[in-house]
């Protein structure tokens, strides 16, 4: 069994960055900010609850949610559409800088 995620890591800083790149408004996918490992994304954001970091902008590659109503919650005050359940990912999806 694995210990924690290091989140002070060169590679977990890499997707923070790429995670605090996507606008207000707008969503990327686990597999855009880790995209040889977006399982290692989402590990990244469960370990890491700094306040810079916009955790609800990640998404699954179909719009889904992961952490379900308060991330709904978060993303529409922040004006991102959904069609449904999902994020209207043509509408709101933003690749990582």
């Amino acid at each position: 069994m694995r210990g924690p995620i290091d989140t002070s890591s060169p590679r977990a800083q890499a997707v923070l960055e790429r995670l605090r790149s996507i606008e207000r408004g707008r969503v990327t996918t686990y597999g855009d900010l880790s995209p040889e490992a977006p399982r290692y994304a989402g590990s990244v954001l469960a370990a890491h609850h700094a306040p810079d970091v916009p955790w609800q902008r990640a998404v699954r590659a179909d719009g889904s949610l992961t952490q379900g109503k308060r991330q709904r919650e978060l993303l529409e005050a922040e004006g991102v559409p959904f069609e449904g359940e999902r994020v209207d990912m043509r509408a709101a999806w933003m690749p990582p800088r």
